[in-house]
């Protein structure tokens, strides 16, 4: 399996890491445990993405929202700090973040040169869109990444592309992103009990799977399995963003899924993908508590072990 990780995606904020529960340096957790494994190919993007391609993504508002402190502490949901300044915010945060949307276009153009799958551990901002931020996501990596292959030629406007959605909460900015454009797929699988609730964005998604807080591993995998054979027709090649936030233990998913369950759901997306012979690329997304890092760490040896031919 190939793995794109680079140093800089870690957030380490010191002890204002206690302002939210994301785990901002579980990728180098994750890095380091599978360091060891010969089955396991580390790639890294050169550098983050150009704030000219961000800004190209943008809405003219948007381009000066983002550089706004208040507008990001708003959209990172962490309390604001008087004597935390943008630059500091900009080094810690969002250019780690940039670094991850780097990951998740290299890793993009990598599929549609080789096939197969890579697996970005940043990346899966699924909340951000052109118009807006929120939910810890100011990027939509995947929307910025289908518009720089467009811009590139690596895909053309009349491709099909398929975007897997297996994170706890509905994937509002990737539906938001693609409002209008019925070449792109949405498979989103999610708890309709918890944010976002815009109706607007979750009647844009092609295969809705909703389910109710509690839900535990079992049910959750039928019910994927269900969303996952409703995928029909050919395409040029897909995303998914494998949030953790769907583990019991996670304090904001409300879903009741063990770390051998998100293992298997890695295996059942990839499992289908490689049946219908389409490349992936597959992001990080959400993850909020301590097992988010071993639960990434065992899925991607398990599913190594599994499709070696991937």
């Amino acid at each position: 399996m190939k793995v794109i990780y680079n140093k800089n995606f870690n957030i380490d904020l010191g002890v204002l890491k206690y302002l939210h529960p994301f785990d901002g340096m579980k990728f180098c957790k994750i890095h380091d445990e599978l360091a060891g494994s010969d089955q396991v190919e580390f790639l890294s993007p050169e550098g983050p993405i150009e704030i000219s391609i961000v800004d190209d993504f943008l809405t003219s508002v948007m381009r000066h929202r983002v550089k706004n402190k208040n507008g990001i502490m708003q959209a990172l949901e962490i309390p604001k700090v008087p004597f935390l300044s943008y630059s500091y915010l900009d080094k810690k945060i969002l250019t780690p973040m940039r670094w991850g949307v780097a990951g998740t276009l290299f890793g993009a153009k990598k599929v549609l040169e080789e096939g197969g799958v890579i697996w970005n551990l940043s990346g899966g901002y699924h909340h951000a869109m052109p118009q807006n931020m929120e939910g810890f996501c100011v990027y939509n990596d995947i929307g910025i990444c289908y518009q720089q292959l467009l811009k590139d030629g690596h895909v053309n406007k009349d491709d099909r592309i398929l975007i897997i959605d297996t994170d706890a909460h509905h994937g509002n900015g990737n539906a938001q992103t693609f409002m209008d454009n019925p070449n792109v797929v949405l498979l989103d699988i999610y708890n309709a009990s918890i944010y976002p609730a815009s109706e607007f964005t979750r009647e844009r998604v092609d295969i809705p799977m909703k389910l109710k807080s509690g839900t535990d591993g079992e049910t959750y995998l039928e019910c994927l399995k269900i969303a996952l054979s409703k995928i029909t027709g050919e395409f040029k090649f897909a995303f998914v963003i494998a949030g953790t936030d769907v583990l019991a233990v996670d304090k904001l998913g409300g879903l009741k899924l063990t770390v051998d369950d998100v293992t298997e759901r890695e295996k059942l997306t990839l499992k289908k993908l490689a049946d219908m012979n389409v490349p992936a690329v597959i992001t990080g997304g959400g993850g909020y508590s301590s097992e988010s890092a071993i639960a990434v760490t065992k899925a991607i040896l398990a599913v190594t072990r599994d499709y070696q031919r991937l």
